[in-house]
């Protein structure tokens, strides 16, 4: 089956995020949206389908794990990441946001110290702040190198001591980084001499591109496997984020009966009634729309890093390893930071996520501190997960605004 990827949704009347707090969140509702991490193409019919069968029954009451769902689960990961994964191992989590805050509460106490690299997904140190636990900030590197960042081991090691748990982003959000294996490896090494516990976010873990390929954290070694709680999920992948579908891996068995017996406690791992059903439908049909969607963001991938060298030199396009979002570095246009919201939001009129967001600026939990070291300033996070034409129509826009600067 072909995949249309092109076709036009209007999203009006449909609640959706991206586009009804515009207003709210820009000042202004006539901006083309390309910033929250949802893509503007059709959730696939096969998922839809799986949902609109189960409401074919006139009851919507309480309901058990389909006996499929963790085989499911598990042999998707295996086929895609070569990773045995018991089931034993796994559980439901209600967001990988919340998953990370579940665990933040059952393992550790107020005032901890927890890790994040920034600049990376801001609800991490939202989340780490918001729960009275101490934000530790070790800040990639960029690199003239393969990948835009680069971890900073020294800086790591250094500030790990002390720290009880560390959050890390792989595939990294917002600069499309695949980690590789040696560098998997040497966070394994670090926090397992220092006894951190290891978080790692892999949302974007079925989204790897231009040959990349995602390796699980826990997979690099015997010492990541020990310290490693990995959440993973089907909803960036087959666009259905809003029936939250996301779930935990802990193969240590003292730190899973930790993390399990405090959500089993408080009735946190249950799924709603459509979690099961749109997993399965996604994992056991979606495979071709799953590459034909890669293709498609790919090849507007390198339609957009075209536009940029031509028409939009001053600001550098960074390729993703993954995902459907973009880091676009702006800094070359010498813009201040309310100035260069000005040119997105009110002379280009597309609304994309303000760089700053995912180290300090905009963070309601930020200390003054955290405020003097934003190492994101200048950057803009661009979704590229729409149908080409309204990405061409935005690209346009941005190239004429600049052009007035």
């Amino acid at each position: 089956m072909k995949y249309d990827f092109d076709k036009i949704i209007d999203r009006s009347g449909s609640g959706d995020l991206k586009h009804e707090v515009l207003k709210a969140r820009y000042g202004r509702d006539d901006l083309i949206a390309l910033w929250v991490a949802d893509m503007d193409f059709e959730t696939p019919s096969f998922i839809l389908d799986a949902i609109k069968n189960r409401l074919q029954h006139p009851i919507v009451g309480y309901t058990v794990e389909p006996s499929e769902y963790w085989p499911t689960v598990s042999r998707w990961i295996a086929d895609h990441h070569g990773w045995n994964v018991k089931t034993e191992w796994l559980t439901y989590v209600p967001g990988v946001v919340k998953g990370i805050g579940m665990a933040i509460n059952a393992l550790t106490q107020p005032g901890d110290r927890i890790l994040i690299q920034t600049p990376v997904y801001h609800p991490f140190r939202m989340t780490i702040e918001g729960n009275d636990r101490q934000v530790v900030l070790s800040p990639l590197k960029e690199s003239s190198e393969g990948s835009f960042y680069q971890m900073d081991f020294d800086s790591l090691e250094q500030s790990l001591k002390g720290c009880k748990m560390m959050v890390l982003c792989n595939p990294h959000n917002p600069g499309g980084i695949q980690w590789s294996k040696p560098t998997l490896e040497r966070v394994a090494q670090i926090c397992h001499k220092h006894k951190v516990i290891v978080i790692s976010d892999e949302i974007h873990a079925d989204l790897a591109l231009f040959g990349h390929k995602h390796i699980p954290f826990a997979t690099v070694s015997k010492e990541a496997e020990e310290i490693s709680i990995t959440f993973q999920a089907p909803t960036k992948t087959f666009n259905m984020a809003g029936i939250v579908s996301s779930y935990a891996i802990v193969p240590n068995p003292q730190l899973r009966h930790r993390l399990y017996r405090w959500m089993e406690a408080n009735e946190l791992n249950e799924p709603n009634i459509f979690a099961p059903i749109a997993t399965i439908a996604a994992f056991s049909q979606g495979e071709e729309w799953r590459r034909q969607m890669l293709d498609y963001i790919e090849q507007n991938i390198l339609f957009a890093e075209a536009y940029f060298k031509e028409h939009i030199p001053g600001i550098r396009f960074i390729r993703p390893e993954s995902s459907f979002l973009v880091w676009l570095d702006c800094r070359p246009l010498g813009l201040n930071h309310d100035d260069l919201q000005d040119l997105f939001v009110n002379k280009a009129r597309l609304a994309l996520n303000d760089g700053e967001i995912f180290d300090t600026a905009l963070n309601p939990y930020a200390t003054p501190l955290h405020q003097k070291e934003c190492v994101s300033r200048g950057f803009m996070r661009l979704n590229v997960g729409s149908p080409r034409s309204v990405l061409r129509q935005a690209l346009e826009q941005l190239a004429e605004a600049v052009a007035h600067i």
